[in-house]
């Protein structure tokens, strides 16, 4: 039996047809909720998947006329490179980067927004969850605002389907959902045209709001809004998920650092697929990358 962490193996090549309905016309509808609540400027999204969500922010900002210029870190390769074959993906897959999120290789204070959605918050256990909201404090511009999309733990454990199958072309998954204290796992099963294919599981720590506001305290942000949905209907016991704005909490010596460090960077223009290409080749220890930047803000390490 493999001992690497379920997310290293979970999200493979097939990932994307085999979950359709999480597609870009919902991550459309999401990607205007952030920006209606204030998201802006250069935005990361950290376990971005095939990319959804940058494209989802990328169009938007053309189409509206917004200042919204993204990247990406994800762990998977596969879907990196899935990314990097869709047409619209050819303007932001140039900025992303194939690595663990916990050790997002930017400089600090490098964004004005942060993303983490659909329940990628809860992957690595306390501790690692922990390291990776360190590293989206540091990472988040003193006045910018991060955006965190969790799963409602009360929700999932009175809801909770025990099993259930679903058909997907010539592809059956069977999946089997089961909690233990926090956690919540989901066993998986593939098989085409009746034969078995694969096997794997994913294990979400669910977090309680109380939990989440701790855990912001403790990298100094705070929680300053909170909904229950991408509708932006208020956060209450019975609400399919929490989505929460975090932001720094104000201090004099980070509006000085802001504004020093802002006014001394750039970034280049997207036109035609600009942008320094990164690597994505996998890197378990940390995020592949040569040396390159993708501005003169966000500087990539050489090791």
């Amino acid at each position: 039996m493999s001992t690497a962490a379920w997310w290293s193996e979970a999200f493979s090549a097939d990932y994307v047809d085999l979950y359709p309905h999480r597609d870009l016309a919902s991550a459309r509808v999401e990607a205007q909720f952030l920006i209606s609540a204030g998201l802006h400027g250069r935005v990361l999204d950290l376990c971005c998947g095939w990319g959804r969500h940058l494209i989802a922010f990328d169009e938007l900002s053309r189409e509206q006329g917004l200042d919204i210029e993204v990247a990406g870190v994800d762990y998977s390769a596969d879907l990196l490179r899935r990314l990097r074959a869709l047409p619209e993906g050819s303007r932001v897959a140039l900025r992303t980067v194939n690595g663990d999120a916990r050790r997002a290789p930017f400089r600090d204070g490098a964004f004005d927004g942060i993303v983490s959605l659909f329940s990628s918050f809860g992957y690595f256990g306390d501790e690692g969850d922990a390291d990776l909201l360190s590293g989206l404090a540091r990472m988040l511009a003193p006045s910018g605002a991060a955006f965190l999309d969790v799963m409602n733990p009360h929700v999932v454990r009175t809801g909770l389907v025990p099993e259930s199958a679903n058909s997907v072309g010539d592809a059956r998954l069977v999946e089997r959902r089961s909690l233990s204290g926090p956690f919540v796992r989901k066993d998986v099963e593939l098989w085409r045209a009746g034969v078995h294919v694969r096997t794997w599981h994913e294990e979400v720590r669910m977090y309680e709001f109380a939990e989440l506001e701790a855990l912001s305290a403790a990298v100094g942000l705070a929680i300053d809004a909170k909904w229950g949905a991408f509708d932006g209907s208020s956060l209450e016991p019975t609400s399919p998920r929490q989505l929460l704005r975090l932001r720094h909490v104000a201090t004099d010596s980070a509006i000085v650092h802001a504004s020093s460090v802002r006014s001394s960077e750039s970034w280049p223009s997207t036109g035609d697929g600009g942008g320094s290409k990164i690597s994505a080749a996998a890197d378990p220890a940390g995020a592949t990358a040569s040396r390159a930047s993708l501005s003169s803000g966000i500087d990539l390490p050489t090791g």
